[in-house]
């Protein structure tokens, strides 16, 4: 049985260890209220801009296709992944993490095991679970949430659509966790290059747009500023499901502390007990001695 000093010092410990973790819970509660209220104000926001970009794109003429809509036979692919960069957020990174592999070996077997498929991280933990594992990091931006602005995701954006551009990637996939609540978090898969046609054809064929000022402005402003803000949702949400998950985990550590406390301030309770009853025993076999 431990010492009651063992014990003690335990309790003290974990009470440390309690209020760093209900410091963090708290902490990360504040810092989801204002992720997700990002989240609900853009959300709209890029759903319609995305439905938007998808119609014109079908809709344009040949001349004035956007290069981000052309289809091309696909040679490289690359997985753009979206994790934190800090831990002590639970199953968050794993869960992710998981998910994404089952859906390499389902999709993209073929891309990485001949070496077509590159992977772009956004976020300090993705680039060191795809490091140690050797996949191909083309670039990678550890500190993108320190500020979950969109400038900052613009940056990263742009980036990406010079490499379609360019012909080193032919596809581009969005890795993250989606937002649903504050315990849930959904691995979500999105295309972002090229743009997908979502529209079947006899809408698209009865759907008669006014572009103005021109076709030629909308391809060249509208479409690739629409592609920035799907990259900035991405972002948000992302940001919002870790949040959720960090606050959840804390709270959880939180409870798992008080549990301990009981049980250790039980074992201190019985050990002190067992000492005194122990000294007792001492004093009357003494005493028994003695007389």
């Amino acid at each position: 049985m431990a010492s009651l000093k063992e014990v003690k010092n335990r309790i003290a410990t974990v009470k440390s260890t309690q209020q760093i973790t209900k410091a963090m819970k708290m902490v990360a509660a504040s810092k989801l209220r204002k992720s997700q209220d990002r989240l609900l104000q853009m959300r709209p926001y890029a759903q319609k801009l995305t439905q938007l970009l998808a119609n014109v794109s079908s809709n344009l003429s040949e001349e004035n296709v956007s290069e981000y809509a052309q289809p091309r036979d696909v040679k490289n692919v690359l997985l753009v992944t979206f994790s934190s960069d800090r831990g002590l957020c639970g199953a968050f990174n794993a869960n992710l993490f998981r998910n994404t592999r089952q859906f390499i070996a389902a999709e993209y077997e073929f891309y990485e095991r001949n070496e077509r498929l590159s992977v772009m991280t956004i976020g300090q933990k993705s680039f060191d679970y795809y490091k140690r594992r050797g996949y191909t990091i083309i670039n990678d931006y550890k500190d993108l949430f320190s500020a979950s602005t969109f400038e900052n995701a613009r940056h990263a954006a742009e980036y990406v659509m010079k490499l379609y551009q360019e012909g080193e990637v032919d596809k581009v996939i969005l890795v993250y966790n989606q937002f649903k609540n504050v315990a849930t978090q959904i691995p979500t898969f999105e295309q972002f290059l090229p743009i997908e046609d979502t529209n079947d054809e006899d809408q698209a064929s009865n759907i008669d747009y006014i572009y103005e000022p021109s076709e030629t402005f909308i391809v060249e402003e509208l479409i690739p500023q629409s592609l920035k803000v799907q990259f900035y949702k991405a972002m948000l949400e992302s940001n919002a499901a870790e949040q959720g998950a960090r606050m959840t985990a804390m709270d959880q550590a939180t409870e798992n502390a008080g549990e301990l406390l009981k049980d250790l301030r039980l074992t201190y309770n019985r050990t002190r007990q067992a000492a005194i009853t122990k000294e007792i025993l001492e004093i009357v076999a003494g005493a028994d001695a003695l007389g």
